[in-house]
């Protein structure tokens, strides 16, 4: 399996579900203290850090979406190696101040970024030169007025792979990662003929899980969960709900796959992902929708499930029964999903207020640090023993001075 490695390369981390394996991560930092470097960035973009040796690659588009970029920064200096201009777009569909024309999060391995902006295109570049390599300019999606793109690439063997959920078609698709050519094509076994259009797209990143001694792709659509098998997008269940818009990407532990269902009354499911067919009747082990998280993805830490809702309600749950063992409010917004490392997790809100707990049946907050009064709406990105936290005008590097 291609898709864990130690380094930061996708949405969410190594394996894609928020841990990664440092312990020297600083705990104190402010907008004076233990800030390496800050870089500034332009234009607009909510993609997420990610990272490969000695580079962070990122993804940026003017407001009015007519132009769109990929950056480069270098990891030790913060310089920015490459910034490219990747796509010009003649009519944009307009979205609202909450999203960006570039929120989908890239992919790195060695060698390449691939580069993602929903109906607008994908492309492959050499990390080494910033040449592009190939194109897809033809997977085409109504995003709907005023939502745009966000859903995020990933990589698996040697395929990349991602949602297209908008309007007008919805499926699940796989290239090539060589040549960018359509490997399979899936598309939602749902009768969207009945469902409103705008109640038919949604915006999550699938996740590889284990399915006995093999693997599979759970994948959060419009009005339904999906399993399928990524090396042929063959569907191996289903999960039928309400929702939609889903932006959460799902997490997997304690023999249960976890995810949110809807945007505008979200609500938590955990689903044994060991079915056949349609088990939304018989495999969802248990549900909560209470202050549940349209935006943030779960993160689960052994027998606990954190899960922290848009208005800062940070929950503690036993993840095989959906036991409630505590709830409690942070100041501010939340839109980033939570990073597990070193024993610690961290949650950050949107002024880039970040609150360090212990992953325990008792809430025990460790720090609360302030990099900056700016918008964050970017998941940070980790490596070894620095941060990367983006912001609407600033890539910053934190790490303790001690450290250096």
């Amino acid at each position: 399996m291609s898709l864990a490695n130690e380094q930061w390369s996708q949405f969410r981390g190594p394996e894609g579900n928020g841990h990664t394996n440092t312990t020297s991560l600083p705990l104190e930092w402010s907008e004076h203290k233990n800030i390496s470097w800050k870089t500034a960035t332009h234009d607009r973009g909510w993609s997420s850090p990610v990272i490969w040796n000695n580079q962070i690659w990122m993804t940026t588009a003017t407001k009015n979406g007519k132009k769109m970029f990929a950056l480069c920064v270098d990891k030790e200096t913060g310089k920015i190696l490459y910034d490219i201009h990747v796509f010009d777009v003649e009519s944009p569909q307009a979205i609202t101040i909450d999203n960006t024309y570039a929120s989908p999060t890239p992919v790195i391995e060695e060698g390449r970024a691939y580069v993602h902006f929903g109906t607008y295109g994908t492309a492959c570049i050499d990390t080494s030169s910033g040449d592009i390599i190939w194109t897809r300019r033809n997977l085409k999606c109504d995003h709907e007025k005023g939502a745009g793109p966000a859903s995020s690439p990933f990589l698996f063997n040697d395929y990349l792979i991602f949602n297209v959920d908008g309007r007008d078609v919805q499926y699940v698709i796989a290239l090539e990662k060589e040549s960018g050519k359509t490997a399979w094509k899936t598309s939602r076994s749902i009768d969207f003929s009945s469902v409103q259009v705008n109640q038919r797209k949604a915006y999550g990143t699938p996740l590889i899980i284990p399915r006995g001694k093999e693997e599979q792709m759970v994948s959060i659509g419009a009005k339904g969960v999906f399993s399928y098998d990524p090396r042929n997008g063959k569907e191996l269940w289903k999960a039928l709900h309400r929702g939609w818009s889903i932006a959460p990407r799902p997490v997997y532990g304690e023999g249960l796959v976890f995810t949110m269902i809807d945007r505008d009354r979200p609500e938590l499911w955990a689903i044994r992902p060991d079915g056949n067919g349609d088990v939304t009747d018989s495999h969802i082990a248990w549900k909560s929708s209470k202050r549940m998280p349209p935006r943030a993805s779960p993160l689960i830490v052994g027998e606990l499930l954190f899960v922290v809702d848009r208005n800062g309600y940070i929950s503690c749950l036993e993840a095989k029964t959906g036991k409630l063992f505590w709830q409690e409010r942070m100041k501010g917004s939340f839109s980033a999903s939570p990073i597990h490392t070193n024993g610690l997790i961290y949650f950050f809100n949107e002024d880039t207020v970040c609150t360090i707990i212990k992953p325990a049946r008792k809430l025990e907050v460790v720090a609360t640090n302030k990099v900056a009064n700016e918008q964050l709406m970017a998941t940070p990105a980790i490596d070894n023993s620095s941060i990367y936290i983006r912001t609407a005008k600033n890539l910053y590097k934190i790490k303790a001075a001690s450290q250096r």
